[in-house]
């Protein structure tokens, strides 16, 4: 299941701008099984003020203004894809050596506050 962990992620991310804020539980719940996680750690609610203060790292590679310089853009998306991401960056199911290291220092209330502040950004 964990190799079918970063597909999923993927097809998520591509639908997020359509998906953004239409998640029910049930969704939410499907998507963390299939993941391998806790959907507790997906449905989390994020203080985007303390992931404002948070980005400080991210947005040393990935450009706050939404631009593309060879770094994914992160700006401007939903929620529940950002979270699903960064946790499977953290569990190792989706490897990047930069991107697991950084995952793995946040815990799930600081992955749900970056998912809300970059949720807020135009991209």
């Amino acid at each position: 299941m964990a190799r079918a962990a970063p597909l999923i992620a993927a097809v998520l991310l591509a639908a997020a701008p359509a998906l953004a804020s239409e998640w029910t539980e049930a969704e939410v719940a499907s998507v963390a099984a299939e993941a391998g996680l806790d959907p507790a750690a997906l449905l989390l609610p994020g203080d985007s003020d303390y992931g404002a203060y948070l980005a400080g790292e991210c947005t040393a590679c990935h450009q706050a203004s939404g631009s593309y310089d060879g770094i994914p853009v992160i700006t401007g998306w939903d929620p529940v894809p950002f979270k699903l991401a960064m946790h499977e960056y953290r569990s190792g199911a989706r490897a990047h050596p930069v991107m697991s290291m950084i995952a793995a220092g946040l815990g799930d209330e600081e992955i749900a506050a970056l998912a809300a502040y970059f949720a807020t950004l135009d991209d």
